[in-house]
């Protein structure tokens, strides 16, 4: 089945839709940290301090070409 991600604007927003979701006894689950992973939190402060540092930097095509698996 598919899952959906949804996005209130405000905390009215919010308790409208646990109160439909309950109501129509579907399962939810809550999450406070939608975060990034730690690694890729890490991984990208370590790039962005690369640039800062030594300006260093890569298109979007060298990436690509690089990190990606031809077919």
């Amino acid at each position: 089945m598919e899952s959906l991600l949804i996005h209130p604007e405000n905390s009215e927003q919010l308790q409208a839709i646990k109160a439909v979701l309950k109501a129509l006894k579907i399962q939810f689950e809550t999450s406070k940290d939608a975060s990034l992973p730690q690694e890729i939190k890490e991984m990208a402060a370590k790039s962005i301090r690369s640039y800062e540092d030594k300006g260093e930097a890569m298109s979007l095509n060298e990436f690509s070409e690089r990190y990606f698996i031809k077919k």
